[in-house]
């Protein structure tokens, strides 16, 4: 599958949400940087609730939730449904909690949550988060386990780490220039092939839906996509430099290394492939 994206356009102005972190000592996170592609961001999320098949979940639990706006997505999908949002960022949760004060927000790390957790729930969901979350082959049983009988574990992550965009921003961090600059090393996401999740759900499952989706997104020119990352990949590279003026020149670099990889179009623009990765396993 493959859909185009235009930045700006204002297809899902209530329901942007975040790349979020769900274990490790991470970067700040700024959700206005993050939300200045909400759409772009908000899609994935929307297209794997539209493909969950269970008519009337009545306990929902968003896993990695930021500030509430993926859990607004189910939300509209099944608006009689008991919503939980978990995330441990106290910022995001604050807006959570705003937004929605009726919806119940917890403050937890997803691994943390998965080994303590004895409670189900018919939906357990998670949009963009478990790419942070290390030993998924320890993680996906337990967060299946969460799932009652006849409920559903549904993820989605990106699945791009050999692209230019992604691959090249861990290779300057790795290089000779530049690896002795960081205070620590930066933490980086990690994702399996499809086969891997399949192999740790097949077990467990009663039906499995696995697949990709590439997304395309029309950016002004590579400066876009270095802000792209900024909001969400780039942070954890950003906040192990050691000032601002460090931080200002491997940015310098990421763009200078990945602008050969994105030719402009006849227009003007660049496009950047985004592959996802999306998983619903039944129980």
């Amino acid at each position: 599958m493959r859909a185009l994206f235009l930045p700006g356009e204002d297809n899902f102005p209530s329901c942007a949400t975040r790349e979020k972190e769900n274990n490790f000592t991470m970067a700040t996170w700024s959700s206005g940087q993050y939300l200045k592609f909400a759409n772009e961001r908000t899609q994935p999320s929307i297209d794997l609730v539209a493909r969950i098949a269970i008519e009337a979940p009545m306990r929902i639990i968003d896993l990695g939730c930021g500030p509430g706006n993926s859990t607004a997505v189910l939300a509209r999908r099944w608006p009689r449904a008991a919503l939980t949002g978990l995330d441990n960022s106290p910022a995001m949760l604050a807006a959570a909690r705003q937004s929605h004060p009726t919806w119940t927000w917890r403050e937890h790390s997803i691994a943390e949550w998965a080994q303590e957790n004895t409670e189900v729930f018919d939906v357990v969901f998670s949009n963009a988060a478990l790419h942070w979350v290390p030993d998924h082959a320890t993680l996906l049983p337990r967060l299946f386990a969460a799932v009652a009988p006849g409920g559903a574990l549904a993820f989605q992550m990106p699945h791009s780490l050999r692209d230019p965009h992604q691959r090249l921003m861990r290779e300057l961090a790795a290089s000779a220039v530049w690896r002795s600059r960081f205070t620590q090393p930066p933490v980086t996401w990690q994702v399996e092939p499809a086969a891997i999740y399949y192999d740790l759900l097949a077990p467990l499952a009663t039906r499995i839906e696995l697949w990709f989706t590439d997304y395309v997104f029309v950016f002004e020119g590579p400066e876009q996509i270095v802000e792209w990352h900024r909001g969400a990949a780039l942070p954890p590279f950003l906040e192990a430099l050691p000032d601002e003026a460090t931080r200002a020149e491997f940015l310098r670099d990421y763009l200078a290394a990945i602008t050969p990889h994105y030719p402009r179009r006849p227009d003007g623009k660049v496009l950047q492939p985004f592959r996802r990765f999306f998983a619903i396993a039944y129980r």
